[in-house]
């Protein structure tokens, strides 16, 4: 989606407000299986003494897949979004301005780069999930496994010591 800023790069103090929703197709990583409802972005361009600051929120509603024990669930995913947006042709060479081109803006290259960078590395269903036995692939958190401990070779030695009975 491409935005037209020319009512507001020349006139300080003015703004634009946005609403949109994201295309999915760039926003998939593998832990999320699908989006329950299409991301939608909201929120306003305003330009400050002729400097240009993008404010908003995403806000997506995600089933997605545990890292730790791959149980499915549901997420509700809000990504505020702030960035400055920059005129000069300069400022291409700025990680922190978002270029325009001209007098536009591709809002959903700035939302969709914002929601990427927004999301965490790893979707956990709980933060102390306990994930999956290493053995035999036993979920954790429906209760412990029936494996037998590995002993640690090297400690082996030690173990034995215990079993004397003396």
């Amino acid at each position: 989606m491409r935005l037209n800023l020319c009512e507001i790069i020349d006139m300080p103090g003015e703004s634009l407000s946005f609403r949109c929703l994201l295309d999915t197709e760039r926003l998939i990583v593998p832990a999320i299986k699908r989006f329950v409802s299409p991301p939608s972005a909201e929120g306003f361009i305003r330009n400050s003494a002729g400097a240009l600051t993008l404010t908003g929120e995403i806000k997506a509603a995600l089933l997605c897949s545990c890292d730790r024990c791959l149980k499915e669930f549901h997420c509700d995913k809000r990504v505020p979004v702030e960035a400055k947006l920059g005129t000069d042709p300069s400022d291409a060479d700025n990680p922190e301005i978002f270029p325009l081109d001209g007098d536009w803006l591709d809002l959903g290259d700035l939302l969709e780069t914002s929601f990427i960078l927004g999301t965490e590395p790893k979707f956990l269903c709980r933060e102390d999930c306990a994930g999956l036995c290493p053995g035999c692939g036993k979920r954790l958190e429906d209760g412990p496994c029936d494996c037998e401990k590995e002993i640690d070779p090297r400690l082996a030695v030690l173990g034995r010591l215990l079993d004397k009975k003396d």
